[in-house]
């Protein structure tokens, strides 16, 4: 079966899945997106990345042609298309067609597309036995010019890091922002552990606020872990107890080894695996229920 995409308001195959070259979101990046994930046919905290995409939208003037209500049948009706149970959604939202220039203005009416689809971001074996990350020299966009809360099309900052990781042969790796503190990696948010307190950077360091990150620091509270937004330098992430990663693709995976020091014991903590199996437990009860 023909995997079915969603483009203003029609399923069409993925081999007649396009857009015009002319669209703004293919010429500059102008638009926006949200990664989402459906687990047994719960679409996970749907709601929840359906407001923060229209909040990107409006920061940029991208008047979204559906309503939210209208924007999650969407989603289901692509799910439901290509029968999938276990998703990965990309949402994505362009400024829409225009000319060669920047002006927005003549950028009409926006796009929407919705690709459903499988990801493994990480091999299993990753989550039992842990990640080794490293730092780059790419550092995270500086807020007051880019705003990390706004999920852009425009990826370049953090496509510019994973590329000195993987050239390095890693998988991820740590983003500093201008000041030399710890923001987040190039895909995922980073917690640390010492002393049974969860460590993570505050939004002010260029941190994205995750819904994934959201979760667990819910979760950790409900364990009755204290928890703090800190500014952190590598050497408070070299000196962890445990470490781990959390998003959307990824979930939460631990971190065992960063810019070759050992994290705690060089293997995923008992807090960490606690968080994974409450994380994982949350997907199956947290979202918007559809039939498959």
């Amino acid at each position: 079966m023909s995997l079915k995409i969603y483009i203003d308001g029609k399923l069409v195959d993925k081999k007649d899945a396009k857009i015009s070259v002319f669209d703004h979101g293919l010429l500059y990046g102008d638009g926006v997106f949200e990664g989402i994930r459906s687990y047994n046919c719960l679409v996970f905290k749907l709601t929840e990345h359906i407001d923060r995409l229209y909040e990107s939208a409006h920061t940029l003037m991208i008047n979204i042609p559906l309503n939210k209500d209208q924007m999650i049948k969407a989603v289901i009706k692509t799910l439901k298309a290509n029968k999938l149970k276990d998703a990965y959604i990309r949402l994505l939202v362009t400024r829409g067609v225009g000319d060669l220039g920047l002006d927005p203005r003549k950028c009409k009416t926006p796009s929407i597309i919705i690709i459903t689809d499988t990801i493994v971001l990480y091999p299993e074996k990753l989550y039992k036995q842990g990640l080794e990350i490293i730092t780059v020299p790419t550092i995270r966009n500086l807020p007051e010019a880019s705003n990390p809360q706004v999920k852009s099309l425009n990826y370049l900052n953090n496509i510019l890091a994973k590329i000195e990781a993987v050239n390095a042969g890693y998988q991820e790796a740590i983003m500093l922002n201008s000041l030399g503190y710890v923001a987040e990696c190039t895909g995922d948010n980073i917690f640390i552990i010492k002393n049974n307190r969860l460590y993570t950077p505050p939004e002010s360091m260029g941190t994205l606020r995750g819904i994934t990150r959201d979760v667990v620091i819910e979760l950790a509270k409900k364990a009755k872990l204290t928890i703090q937004e800190q500014i952190l330098t590598r050497h408070d992430i070299f000196n962890a107890q445990e470490a781990f990663l959390t998003g959307t693709a990824a979930e939460v995976i631990p971190v065992v080894c960063v810019d070759g020091r050992k994290i705690g014991l060089a293997k995923p903590g008992k807090i960490t695996c606690k968080l994974l199996e409450g994380f994982k437990r949350v997907t199956r009860r947290d979202g918007i229920k559809y039939k498959c």
